[in-house]
């Protein structure tokens, strides 16, 4: 039986379909909805129906489509929160199920840990939250911060630029002294909740085969000195317009500098030695 998830979130949409074996990503929408909210003070009517056209689309071949959304939906108005699920619903004859930010981190830290038998550190970062988890089995310790990479590039708009004059330690700065991080040490770092691999794989930064354990949705790992030294060389060398010409999704990379930066404040709180990207997201914890 194939099934069609769609997460929204602040900047991406993720749509993946199951088909009882595997799940595989068919695309990955930028709709910025909280840049827009916080220019109009509401959601943009635009994004919306961008939405709503892209899931009337996908109701043409599929017919078992679960919609959930995140972030940006939990900070609606009780108001503007029921007047948007009534549209979404008239529109589609779906529910979307707004998650709450406990229960987003919950569900994607079982699907990424789920061949994972030794302490870890499961970041899931967001365009306006983000949350970390010390995982031993359980989730032993947790951190959520209703902050992301659009409330970085907000304050440093040149990150979206070609190259990035605000130095690395700046941006990190700016992090650390608003992001809750847990105590607890791991040696671990795994990025899920977006395409970190993706980004991996596209932004020149350096990886090999994941040898800490075996997952088919985690392939590839880097140690610290490797993700610290590229992530510099991403912001100040790197031409952003370069990659995005040659990608297929070239919104998509407008933030990725803030969350490499995100990346780097996580890791150094939690001393981890090596970092594994992944694309995973709430997806597999909810199969």
């Amino acid at each position: 039986m194939k099934k069609i998830i769609i997460e929204v979130g602040s900047t991406n949409t993720k749509i993946d379909k199951y088909d009882g074996k595997e799940v595989k990503r068919l695309a990955e929408l930028t709709i910025r909805f909280r840049l827009h909210y916080k220019e109009y003070g509401s959601i943009d009517p635009n994004d919306i129906d961008t939405l709503l056209n892209k899931i009337l689309e996908l109701q043409q071949e599929y017919d078992n489509i679960y919609v959930c959304g995140t972030s940006i939906f939990r900070d609606l108005s009780q108001k503007e929160r029921e007047q948007f699920l009534r549209k979404f619903t008239a529109k589609t004859g779906l529910d979307f199920d707004i998650i709450s930010q406990e229960r987003e981190n919950e569900l994607t830290v079982m699907g990424v840990t789920r061949s994972i038998n030794f302490p870890v550190c499961v970041f899931v970062g967001g365009g306006g939250s983000t949350e970390i988890s010390i995982v031993d089995k359980i989730i032993a310790e947790f951190e959520s911060t209703s902050f992301g990479a659009m409330d970085v590039i907000e304050a440093f708009p040149d990150l979206s630029g070609d190259v990035a004059t605000t130095p690395l330690e700046t941006v990190m700065e700016f992090i650390e002294e608003r992001l809750n991080v847990p105590k607890t040490k791991v040696d671990t770092l795994v990025l899920a909740g977006g395409g970190h691999e993706v980004f991996a794989r596209g932004s020149g930064i350096r990886y090999w085969d994941n040898s800490l354990y075996n997952d088919l949705a985690a392939p590839i790992m880097m140690d610290i000195e490797t993700r610290e030294a590229d992530t510099k060389e991403f912001f100040e060398k790197t031409s952003l317009r370069a990659i995005e010409k040659r990608v297929s999704n070239p919104d998509w990379w407008f933030p990725t500098r803030a969350m490499c930066a995100f990346v780097l404040v996580v890791a150094k709180k939690v001393g981890a030695k090596y970092i594994v990207p992944t694309n995973m997201s709430m997806v597999y914890g909810l199969i």
